[in-house]
């Protein structure tokens, strides 16, 4: 309780210095939207104020009726009416004091009684903000415990309901469009400079962080050793043999225009034609010789070229030069920018297609999760215990901040008009404990001046 005392006079010290300030206004406060709503009465509000009226006046008429009662019961009594009128005014002697008692119990709590200042009345307005604080710790620790949420959610199901709302297939259809507008919603918020950026700097720096020289080693290693090398080689050949047969006039005339000056054109154009032969032989021979020297030659390089990227200092230093500028090259750049366009367009059209695959393979995963949810218990408990963690962690991590809410709403009411909508909203039963404490004073007075009687007898 210390430590709700100075959590309430720091409130107090607050909001007589925004008074001071000339700030404490309605509209000055924390929470303005709900402290409006505090200093405004609804039809609602204006029927059960109307309905506390009625029972006021009720259980006023009720004891001034005892009052009636008693006065002409005592004067009967003098009258010497007979020993019933010695009864009739205990009673209503009792019940004027039952509802007296009542009156001001009920009144007490919204007000002053008759205006005096008496201790530990108009609680309400008073004690506001401690009731706001008490309410606040309250909340916090029977609501936002862990157990309490835990055994709250374990006892709703979850993952079973979901499991069997989501296995409905105009269920899945409507999850699937809501997932495409938030989807499409994303994409075009995001913009294109901003998305490429990242995507450039985090590919960079991840390609930067990491050597390449021992990875490409590997794998060029395996490669070689499973002869998948063989494949690219043969289509190589086989291309350049090709373009020899049908480019030879191409490779003689660059072979003459490399010749000297000097020499004759005869001569240049013998040359030429030896040259193309050679090369043609060449090819036709890598081509029909799968143990041609040449072949054996290019698997020894690619081998021995595997080993020093992985082992050799000076050639992975190289390929991390040769990484560094590529990377720095506005080409690439543009290829990572030019590869994020095509890929938001791309799921953007298929996010408004209906019958894109995505939409459907979406669709699909949903009803079967849904299918398996609904029917496997391990995948129930599972969803179940996410859901569980998701929201312990919320209440654990953000008690404080979901408690303060409701202090500092409860702070930020104004004292007069929160008295006035509690007392509408409750007042109208609280007039019935006015009436009860007469009926029960009134009985309770006859039995002890009947049990009086009868001993005093």
């Amino acid at each position: 309780m210390c430590g709700i005392t100075k959590r309430v006079e720091r409130m107090e010290r607050t909001k007589a210095a925004e008074k001071d300030a000339g700030i404490g206004g309605q509209h000055a406060r924390p929470g303005g939207a709900v402290n409006r709503a505090m200093t405004t009465f609804s039809p609602a509000d204006e029927e059960k104020q109307r309905g506390v009226r009625q029972m006021k006046l009720t259980a006023t008429g009720l004891l001034v009726f005892v009052a009636v009662v008693y006065v002409l019961a005592k004067w009967a009594q003098n009258s010497g009416a007979g020993p019933w009128a010695g009864y009739v005014a205990a009673a209503a002697e009792a019940g004027m004091v039952g509802a007296l008692a009542d009156w001001f119990a009920v009144t007490a709590l919204f007000r002053h009684p008759l205006g005096i200042p008496i201790p530990h009345t108009a609680i309400i307005p008073t004690k506001k903000d401690q009731l706001g604080v008490s309410l606040g710790e309250f909340v916090g620790e029977n609501f936002l415990s862990e157990d309490v949420v835990r055994q709250r959610l374990r006892a709703v199901g979850i993952g079973s309901r979901l499991g069997a709302w989501l296995a409905v297939p105009e269920h899945a259809d409507r999850v699937t469009a809501e997932l495409s507008t938030a989807l499409r919603g994303a994409l075009t918020v995001l913009r294109d400079s901003d998305v490429q950026a990242v995507v450039g700097e985090a590919i960079t720096r991840r390609a930067n962080a990491q050597e390449i020289g021992p990875g490409i080693g590997k794998m060029l290693e395996k490669v070689v050793a499973d002869g998948g090398h063989k494949r690219v080689v043969d289509l190589v050949v086989n291309r350049a043999h090709d373009w020899l047969v049908l480019h030879r006039d191409e490779v003689m005339d660059a072979v003459e225009g490399g010749a000297p000056g000097w020499t004759p054109k005869f001569v240049d154009r013998k040359v030429g034609e030896r040259v193309y032969r050679e090369l043609l032989r060449f090819a036709t021979e890598m081509r029909d010789m799968p143990g041609h020297p040449a072949r054996g030659a290019l698997d020894r390089f690619l081998t021995d070229f595997a080993s020093d990227l992985q082992s050799d200092t000076d050639t992975r230093a190289r390929i991390e030069r040769l990484k560094g500028e590529v990377l720095g090259r506005g080409e690439v750049q543009d290829l990572i920018a030019s590869a994020w366009t095509a890929v938001r367009s791309m799921i953007v059209a298929a996010a408004e297609d209906e019958r894109s695959e995505l939409r459907l393979r979406v669709r699909a995963s949903l009803l079967s999760l849904g299918s398996r949810m609904a029917a496997e218990r391990k995948v129930q408990n599972k969803v179940d215990k996410w859901v569980e963690d998701a929201a312990v962690y919320v209440v654990t991590t953000y008690r404080k901040e979901i408690t303060s809410l409701i202090t500092d709403t409860v702070a930020s009411w104004d004292a007069e008009h929160t008295t006035k909508k509690i007392e509408a909203n409750i007042g109208r039963d609280l007039q019935f404990i006015r009436i009860n404490g007469t009926v029960v004073g009134s009985l309770a007075g006859l039995l002890i001046y009947t049990v009086s009687r009868a001993l005093g007898a």
